[in-house]
């Protein structure tokens, strides 16, 4: 029997986010403060723009060619079959601001996965959240990147503690702030330029986008 995220009951899901809004708040006021003081992260901070389907140009972003931002993280969403609309609004957050990079994050996640390479499995996930856990110091992605591998089986976790693991602590924590990223106007980049832009490496091995997270090696 294989697990993955996209199998888990809604009930889970809200549980995790409110505690990463009751424990997240040292490390919200430090990914605030690094968007305060980056150019493109201020302009979002004071703009506050929102990542929904709502805002999404889908037919422009299809028409873009393959290898651009816009392009692959709309392949991302239709091949995991994932909507942004499904991250929960902030709740638990008291500061305007901290709930709004709160919420930043939250919507910033899948654009992550396009980002790094990963699709929805477990391992994707895990690996996007050991990233995330580098990158942000929210208790709740160091939490998920502890328990995630608890579900992998020997072969997948050989793959997450040789490699994917290693790359996606290295990646998180050499990264530019990814929070920072006005990525509604990236859109026309190409994934590949961007990623450099970031300091984000290409993942070491291909996921399969499959519910069984099958391992494809480049």
């Amino acid at each position: 029997m294989y697990f993955t995220y996209d199998s888990l009951p809604q009930p889970f899901f809200d549980m995790v986010a409110v505690l990463g809004e009751t424990t997240g708040h040292i490390a919200l006021i430090n990914l605030r403060n690094r968007m305060r003081n980056d150019p493109e992260g201020n302009i979002i901070l004071i703009e506050r723009p929102r990542i929904r389907l709502s805002t999404l140009d889908l037919s422009k972003m299809a028409s873009l060619p393959d290898g651009s931002f816009g392009r692959e993280y709309l392949r991302f969403l239709e091949d995991n079959h994932v909507t942004p609309d499904t991250r929960a609004e902030v709740k638990f957050v008291d500061n305007e601001e901290l709930a709004y990079v709160m919420q930043r994050y939250r919507e910033v996640h899948d654009l992550l996965h396009t980002l790094l390479g990963m699709p929805t499995n477990m391992l994707g996930e895990v690996a996007v959240k050991l990233f995330e856990a580098a990158q942000t110091g929210l208790p709740m992605c160091a939490l998920g990147a502890v328990l995630g591998p608890l579900r992998l089986n020997s072969s997948r976790l050989r793959s997450l503690f040789t490699s994917l693991g290693p790359w996606a602590l290295r990646n998180g924590r050499q990264a530019r702030c990814v929070l920072s990223i006005f990525y509604e106007r990236r859109w026309e980049q190409s994934l590949e330029d961007l990623r450099q832009e970031l300091n984000i490496e290409p993942p070491p091995l291909k996921l399969k986008h499959s519910t069984r997270g099958g391992l494809e090696k480049d």
